[in-house]
């Protein structure tokens, strides 16, 4: 059914309370009967710059785009303007952004790139796709609720291999269609990990972020790893399945970074071991199976066992600054029994497990901060084109171009750094990557993690009052500067 016409004289006559129509970018939206419901109250849309006007610069000073395209906002529109066209496009779903740095070199316009090959570019085309049209509706559902993701999500990663993906490349992926079929196997490198790590942090739900599976990403390795064959078997194939959860338990209320001072507890006895003590600020602890668990044992050595959810183990939610869907939480052990078959490598070897686990741990942590920081760069870089002060864009403004090269530099940099490490991590087998790779990981999340907190404050002056306000334009930014820290 084709809109009506209106010219911008009839418009302007509907500009009073209960008769109030207004033009934003050549729609003409008949606000009459929701003028008193209007977020705002009444008297902004009765403004005489906005009453029958064409208000699109002081709507979009005001909102984002996804406003128009709400059912209950969108029936408003009537028609549209005589003679004009609509002028503002949203980017259509799974596209690239053609905001400037919006997206790294190899996915930009004119440039070029060594590391990256057709396989490459199909999969970041499917992966941001499924990111776009099935993750993100559930993770701004779920971080507002604090609920754990849906089932649903799990079931589609297992259904398209993306759990299994997750781990990296290797012989676990032999044999499954990757994607549809995006990506081969053999195909499948650490450029594949790294492009899904980047576009899956552009959901800015950092708390969901991890409650999709990321206490899996760093509890189940060990265990791939370092398990007997049965048991790695049958945790990979249910977590692969999505029907199962991994977390790591290394992180305790007395030693954190200091590994070496756990003081979880783990006595040998007969056909197994039995173990007592706590782990604090575990990330997917709240809905866990399988736990990973870092413990000291009598000979004054670590080992580390995977104990199932069941008698003697209880959890707690701890709140912290983000949503509680991440599920961190506090991790009793009470004289649980563990069986033998379910010690990672030797009785007093738990120390190499532990370690051998950060380095693809921090690097996949890098990966997602570098693509979060992008993210925040492309929202300022639109406000600040978008926004007008003392009647100039706020781009204009010296003092917010030098915030925004800064920004633009930090993100660039850490860009090519992770890069060239994914390169030598293609290139080097575990062992390699542990012996030659620790430093540079180690360096290079740092590096990404203090520089993405000089972002977020950057990027919280630039939308000032917005950058602090959970909802409409800033609450990305308010988010990403709320929550930014744990990447660190």
């Amino acid at each position: 059914m084709a809109l009506k016409t209106f010219s911008k004289d009839e418009v302007s006559k509907h500009n009073k309370e209960g008769d109030l129509w207004v033009v934003v970018d050549s729609k003409v939206f008949d606000l009459s009967r929701f003028a008193a419901m209007h977020p705002g109250g009444l008297s902004v849309l009765l403004d005489e710059d906005v009453a029958g006007q064409d208000a699109t610069d002081i709507f979009f000073s005001l909102h984002r785009y996804e406003v128009l395209q709400r059912p209950q906002y969108s029936r408003l529109q009537i028609g549209v303007v005589d003679g004009e066209e609509q002028q503002i496009f949203p980017r259509e779903v799974g596209a690239l952004s053609q905001v400037p740095y919006a997206e790294p070199t190899w996915l930009t316009k004119g440039y070029h790139s060594p590391y990256y090959k057709d396989h490459h570019r199909r999969l970041q085309v499917a992966f941001r796709k499924f990111v776009e049209e099935v993750v993100i509706p559930d993770a701004h559902a779920r971080e507002e609720d604090g609920k754990r993701p849906s089932q649903s999500i799990f079931d589609e990663m297992a259904r398209l291999n993306i759990i299994a993906m997750r781990m990296g490349p290797g012989k676990h992926l032999h044999g499954r269609v990757l994607m549809d079929g995006v990506v081969k196997p053999e195909e499948y490198d650490y450029f594949c990990e790294l492009i899904m790590a980047q576009e899956v942090a552009r959901i800015n739900s950092r708390g969901y972020y991890d409650g999709m599976g990321g206490g899996t990403f760093i509890g189940l390795p060990p265990i791939f790893n370092y398990g007997k064959p049965a048991l790695r078997e049958k945790i990979t194939a249910e977590v692969f399945a999505g029907k199962k959860l991994v977390c790591l338990a290394i992180s305790e209320a007395f030693a954190g970074s200091d590994v070496a001072g756990l003081k979880c507890h783990a006595k040998r006895v007969e056909n197994g071991w039995v173990v007592n003590g706590t782990s604090k600020w575990i990330t997917n602890a709240t809905f866990a199976d399988y736990f990973t668990v870092g413990c000291r044992n009598d000979q004054g050595g670590m080992v580390v066992l995977v104990i199932e959810r069941g008698p003697g183990v209880e959890t707690k939610v701890i709140k912290t600054s983000y949503s509680p869907t991440a599920g961190t939480g506090f991790i009793s052990f009470d004289n649980v029994f563990v069986p033998y078959e379910n010690t990672l490598g030797s009785d007093n070897g738990g120390l190499q497990v532990i370690l051998s686990n950060f380095n693809h741990e921090r690097w996949g942590m890098a990966c997602g901060s570098i693509g979060a920081q992008r993210y925040i760069v492309e929202e300022c870089l639109k406000w600040a084109t978008q926004r007008k002060v003392f009647g100039k864009p706020l781009i204009s403004q010296a003092v917010v171009r030098s915030k925004l090269a800064a920004m633009i530099s930090r993100v660039e940099s850490a860009q090519n750094w992770i890069e060239n490490i994914t390169y030598q991590m293609n290139h080097m087998n575990y062992n390699q990557q542990a012996a030659n790779l620790a430093g540079q990981i180690a360096f290079v999340k740092k590096y990404c993690t203090e520089t993405a907190q000089d972002t977020a404050r950057d990027a919280v002056q630039i939308f000032g009052g917005r950058g602090i306000t959970r909802t409409g334009m800033g609450k990305f930014i308010e988010h990403y500067h709320r929550t930014v820290p744990f990447d660190a």
